[in-house]
């Protein structure tokens, strides 16, 4: 049952905003803490690469998105705000669980709990953001709402590798999956769940009901949405590989302790993508004014520009090139998501948004979570008996195909997404 909402102040938008901002860093710091930890967990566990990335990649992403696309569609017919207020206490405390794993089957499993758990998250936000801003501002509360992506991976960074070097992996996992417990009773009882179609008033749109074949078929028929989807799921494959990889390489090729590489990278990550996430949509809003196509444009523009500095940052021979170069491609990388999530929600009718982001996000986390680092993995482990160390470097490096074929993805999309926005 919807609660009344009708008289929502400005003030109490940014509210709900800023909360559903702070559940997403959550999601970020659960869902990344074992990158900065998994030198550790290999060296106590025995795990090879490959196992790594199956652990943080395609295991993750398959439990992620399957559960994704049910749980979206419960959202987009029952309340948003219980969803998620559950769904973070549930991955979170499976985050705190994952300290007790004492061999891999048992952290395995630990993690698809996370995963299940975090697919209730981000569809139902999505809609609730849609619901609360309008068409011409949606993309930069989308935004806004990404940049928990960047806190929760600067403060997962920089948490997990101190604790981890002062107090092992196993207390990290424990320090950051006990407060979103907590704070998922502040988001059930001061958040309220919003009307459908608010910012449209489209009421008569907003009491429609749609099956998820309708859903499907409507995405399906859309030229652009195909092309956002796998632009946006090679986007978050670099991303994936390049946050995946870069702490261990950081660490074997260059010799930095956790609590150095933790440090370092939660302020490039952090702060690189933070403004990245913000800017993506703050810039495409702006620039849509003149031409809708600039939401696809400046992602495929920044993709393109971001490779020369990744490639510096691969090969160098010194940590502190590595560490200055990829400033700028953290950035660049970083500017496709709020975007791609507003044109989804422009597509579709106000009771699809849900489900149209789990389906968007299936494509994305698939892609992008599920092989990016399982892929980096396996090259790795293949290259490691005759490079050394140094195989981590290709590994980092396949990122670079996929920045390529993202960026011509929304070019393509942007020759249909005129014609298909509702």
């Amino acid at each position: 049952m919807t609660e009344p909402t009708a008289n929502l102040t400005v003030k109490y938008r940014g509210y709900t905003l800023f909360i559903l901002t702070v559940v997403y860093v959550f999601n970020f710091i659960d869902r990344q803490i074992l990158v900065i930890l998994q030198e550790s967990i290999k060296q106590e566990l025995g795990l090879s690469d490959t196992q790594l990335g199956l652990m943080s990649g395609f295991t993750f992403a398959i439990f992620y998105v399957s559960f994704g696309i049910p749980i979206a569609r419960l959202a987009d017919k029952g309340n948003r705000r219980n969803i998620i207020a559950i769904s973070l206490a549930v991955w979170s405390a499976f985050t705190a669980l994952s300290g007790s794993a004492q061999n891999f089957i048992q952290l395995l499993l630990a993690r698809i709990g996370v995963g299940i758990g975090e697919a209730g998250g981000s569809p139902p936000a999505h809609s609730i953001i849609s619901d609360l801003y309008p068409a011409k501002k949606r993309a930069t509360a989308l935004a806004i709402y990404s940049t928990g992506i960047s806190i929760g991976i600067l403060l997962g960074f920089l948490l997990g590798g101190w604790i981890n070097q002062y107090f092992g992996w196993r207390t990290a996992f424990l320090v950051v999956g006990i407060p979103g417990i907590l704070f998922a009773l502040i988001l059930r009882f001061t958040v309220k769940e919003p009307p459908r179609g608010l910012s449209e008033k489209e009421k008569d749109l907003a009491e429609q009901q749609h099956s998820m074949k309708d859903v499907f078929r409507l995405l399906r028929n859309k030229k652009s949405f195909r092309y956002i989807a796998v632009g946006a799921g090679l986007a978050a494959y670099v991303s994936y590989t390049i946050s995946s990889w870069l702490p261990p390489f950081m660490a074997r090729v260059h010799g930095m302790s956790s609590g150095e590489i933790g440090t370092w990278l939660s302020l490039i990550f952090g702060i690189g993508t933070g403004v990245g996430y913000f800017m993506g949509g703050y810039l495409t809003d702006r620039l849509s004014k003149k031409d809708m196509r600039w939401y696809l444009w400046l992602p495929a523009m920044a993709l393109l520009f971001a490779i020369p500095l990744a490639l510096v940052a691969f090969f160098a021979t010194a940590a502190n090139t590595t560490l200055f170069a990829i400033i700028i491609p953290a950035f660049l990388n970083s500017l496709y998501l709020a975007p791609c999530i507003a044109l989804t929600h422009g597509i579709v009718n106000v009771r699809m948004r849900a489900l149209a982001s789990a389906i968007l996000f299936f494509v994305l986390n698939i892609i992008g979570l599920g092989f990016g680092p399982f892929v980096g993995g396996i090259i790795s482990d293949a290259l490691q008996p005759t490079m050394g160390v140094d195989a981590l470097r290709w590994a980092l490096s396949n990122s670079v195909i996929a920045s390529i074929l993202s960026a011509f993805c929304f070019y393509i999309a942007s020759k249909s997404i005129r014609k298909d926005l509702i």
